[in-house]
């Protein structure tokens, strides 16, 4: 087995606690997951040079395994949470994250969380599990699977995250309806006024929207930076929401 690479240090960057992935060389057979994914096989160096990144692609285009895998060897648990979040219900991360290296600030983030959208439901019974005032009161106060969905994961960034931190978030959209996904993209921005970094894997059209931020675009050939208007996402969006009848008629004939 591969020994996972130590992280390299760098000058602190405000606001920006990850600076690059690397992926060193493998021998591993194109054909095997996750190399057979093209954006993956084709990695060599990714920067992060702004406090928000998104990671945007067709289903199976490899930026969900990327996220993943960075979480991994940045620590966190690939379930889902901080570092200290260490439950697995069922291992399916793959090794990624042992070919990654990461540059890192020398100033480490004071907080951390990775989340998953589609094993959230295993994080908030960890949380219920714990038995702790403090874990509760961390996720404001309330059970989360008292909670729907969306008011679960909306608790859990306006009561859990603190700032100073590193979050990296897995399809978060899945949750929330378009308001609380303006809701979120406004305590994203709170807590990147407060030195947080995120990064962030979605087909959200609203959430792409953020100030500023880097997209970067995961193909069939390589991985590259777009523009939010370049966007599918936006794009698609946009000519539905001007003309539906015309769309609905193509599709649908």
């Amino acid at each position: 087995m591969l020994k996972k690479p130590k992280a390299k240090l760098a000058p602190t960057i405000p606001g920006i606690f990850i600076q690059s992935v690397a992926r060193q060389p493998v021998h591993q057979p194109q054909a095997q997951y996750p190399f057979s994914v093209p954006a993956i096989r084709h990695l060599t160096m990714l920067t992060f040079d702004t406090p928000v990144t998104f990671f945007v692609g067709e289903n199976g285009s490899g930026k969900s395994t990327l996220l993943e895998a960075i979480a991994a060897a940045f620590g966190l648990n690939p379930e889902g949470g901080s570092k200290w979040s260490r439950f697995t219900t069922r291992s399916s991360h793959s090794d990624l994250f042992r070919s990654l290296i990461l540059t890192k600030s020398r100033d480490a983030p004071t907080d951390s969380y990775f989340l998953r959208a589609e094993s959230f439901y295993n994080l908030a019974t960890m949380v219920d599990e714990s038995h702790t005032i403090d874990d509760a009161e961390a996720y404001g106060g309330r059970s989360l699977h008292a909670q729907s969905h969306g008011e679960s994961f909306l608790s859990l960034v306006l009561n859990r995250l603190k700032g100073n931190g590193l979050y990296l978030f897995d399809e978060p959209e899945a949750a929330l309806s378009p308001a609380r996904q303006l809701a979120l993209l406004a305590a994203m921005h709170g807590l990147v006024r407060r030195n947080s970094q995120f990064i962030i894997a979605t087909h959200s059209p609203i959430l792409l929207g953020y100030p500023g931020a880097t997209i970067n675009l995961f193909t069939e050939r390589a991985l590259t930076r777009t523009t939010y208007l370049d966007t599918e996402h936006y794009q698609i969006t946009k000519a539905f929401l001007e003309n539906p009848e015309r769309m609905l008629k193509e599709l649908l004939l």
